[in-house]
């Protein structure tokens, strides 16, 4: 025994020790003789019916095979190998990930098909079923080529991919009538030789439902869209920043909207203060030309008629004395792309505009004192307080160019004939006032209808600059109608409501409204008590105390 070069050992049936080699009991290094196998071992783990044992002795592993070699006694013969047991464990790892990719391979959503380089197929799973109606049994150990001929494949991915040794995509209605994609890939093996080809199987006939589904969403989504535009429209404010609650506003920046990706010029008529220019910039906002170019503003009438015709047209190197030996660019190279915005456009000289005119007809300009001219591409707009039909009467502006600058013409009606906006108006410009300076001011419901009242011939220009004349002078943090400058506090003792022909039912109704809530708010402490007397509901109350900024007595609030 001990020349044998394995580990030996005898056991009884019963599997007590008998004898063993000095191989083995080199290792036991105790007394083991007598006493059951299983206790000399940490481990004794029989396999394959009894005919392996796998055991561990102090870390150490062994493999025995067994055998019954009389009627009383048991032999084992075996070996101490590591690597073995390290093969074991590769091979339990091993399979361990094969059940991981076969639940991949089975759970997906997509039809897998592999096949080796022949064409015939080693595997598939069950989305196979779903997408083509067929068992996945099917098709195991079948070529592509009989799936062919029997008209359950239209055409095999699987040939090209061996052809060209690379991914093959390919659309085709199955077996069903399901127009599918297959998306074959090669595996190759150590040699660069495709061993094998792995298809992808997706069913179109669900991205396609998908793809409907999606296009009425969108198409939906667009309609909730301009329904929140149109909404939009009937607000208050445009861009958080312009007041459009009357309605002949309202219809101007809807136009002004629908012309913003025009090239037609377009002239803006209207007092001074107005809000002209604010329009001006709404429609450039508003254009794709934002995205371009720039938005140049030049008041004409605000540069000397000899400075003009450079600032416009931009000069050449030395043109004149002190100019610039490089030149510089006018306005309208500037503007190049975007928008030019003539404001004050009737002030222009009339030799200007013969220039002007030139300039939007051939679309290019020339620098003062230059030879050569350049196009431009430039969407003019332009604004004036005057009459220019007038004017072209009087001969004080060409005609030629009164009928050039008049094709889109909008007239922004002055404030006192929309005066629904008036509130929104202070609202606005006191917000930014106070931001402005730091100060939390606010007006009384006395000064608020003054504001009604009046007139206003600077328009919004005049109520932005009243507004913050009057935060600034008082230092209180409630406004009365004794902060007004002294040329307003006369017209203050006028009576509060006066309904006349520029006043519209609505401006109207508000006024009085105001004007009662004020009176009954000097009586009453509580919004119950107040809803009572009027002969509404308390929440009515509530709404119309914020929308005037009407305080009950003895509040310390605005309500």
């Amino acid at each position: 025994m001990d020349n044998i070069p394995f580990l030996y050992l005898e056991t009884s049936l019963n599997n007590e020790v008998l004898s063993m080699n000095v191989h083995l009991s080199a290792d036991l290094k105790t007394e083991v003789l007598n006493k059951p196998v299983s206790e000399i071992f940490d481990v004794w783990h029989a396999k394959q019916g009894g005919k392996l044992i796998q055991a561990r002795l102090n870390n150490k592993g062994y493999i025995f095979l067994k055998e019954q070699f009389t009627d009383y006694g048991i032999i084992y013969v075996g070996i101490t190998s590591q690597e073995l047991e390290n093969k074991s464990s590769e091979l339990q790892e091993l399979q361990r990930i094969n059940r991981h990719l076969d639940a991949v391979i089975e759970n997906s959503y997509d039809g897998i098909y592999i096949t080796n380089k022949d064409g015939v197929t080693l595997r598939t799973n069950s989305a196979i079923e779903r997408i083509t109606g067929i068992p996945k049994e099917y098709y195991l150990n079948k070529k592509v080529d009989d799936l062919i001929k029997r008209g359950i494949l239209e055409d095999s991915v699987t040939h090209k991919v061996m052809e060209k040794k690379r991914s093959v995509s390919l659309v085709q209605l199955n077996y069903s009538g399901k127009e599918t994609l297959l998306t074959g890939n090669p595996v190759f093996n150590e040699q660069g030789e495709v061993e094998s080809v792995v298809t992808n199987v997706r069913d179109l006939s669900d991205l396609n439902g998908l793809q409907i589904a999606l296009r009425k969403a969108n198409e939906l989504n667009e309609s909730y869209q301009k329904e929140i535009e149109r909404l939009k429209r009937s607000e208050s404010f445009i861009d958080g920043k312009t007041v459009v609650e009357n309605e002949q506003m309202r219809i101007i920046y809807d136009t002004a909207k629908r012309i913003a990706n025009v090239s037609a010029t377009v002239l803006i008529l209207g007092e001074t203060g107005v809000g002209k220019d604010v329009l001006a910039k709404y429609i450039y906002n508003e254009s794709e030309r934002r995205r371009s170019g720039k938005f140049i503003k030049v008041n004409c009438g605000a540069i000397p008629s000899h400075l003009l015709e450079s600032e416009l047209f931009g000069y050449a190197g030395g043109a004149f004395t002190g100019a610039s030996k490089n030149g510089k660019p006018g306005m309208f190279e500037l503007a190049d792309k975007g928008f030019l915005f003539l404001d004050e456009i009737g002030e222009m000289p009339l030799d200007l505009q013969v220039k002007l005119l030139r300039v939007i007809q051939e679309r290019e300009i020339q620098r003062v004192g230059g030879t050569s001219t350049k196009k431009v591409d430039v969407r003019l707009l332009a604004a004036t307080n005057r009459n220019l039909k007038e004017m072209v009467q009087e001969g004080k502006f060409r005609e030629d160019l009164y009928y050039r600058l008049n094709v889109v013409p909008i007239v922004i009606p002055p404030l006192r004939e929309r005066k629904e906006e008036i509130h929104e108006l202070i609202k606005l410009f006191l917000k930014d006032i106070n931001e402005k300076y730091g100060m939390k001011k606010e007006l009384n419901a006395e000064l608020i209808s003054f504001f009604y009242r009046h007139n206003w011939p600077g328009n919004i220009r005049e109520l932005s600059n009243l507004l913050e004349q009057i935060v600034l002078l008082n230092s209180v943090d409630r406004l009365e109608l004794e902060h007004l400058p002294a040329e307003y506090k006369m017209e203050s003792n006028a009576q509060p409501i006066v309904v006349n022909e520029t006043m519209t039912l609505k401006t109207a109704v508000e006024a009085a409204e105001e004007n009662l809530l004020k009176q009954a708010a000097e009586k009453y402490t509580t919004t119950y008590d107040l809803a009572k007397a009027l002969d509404t509901s308390q929440p009515t109350i509530v709404r119309k105390l914020k929308k005037y900024n009407v305080r009950l007595k003895g509040r310390d609030r605005n309500l």
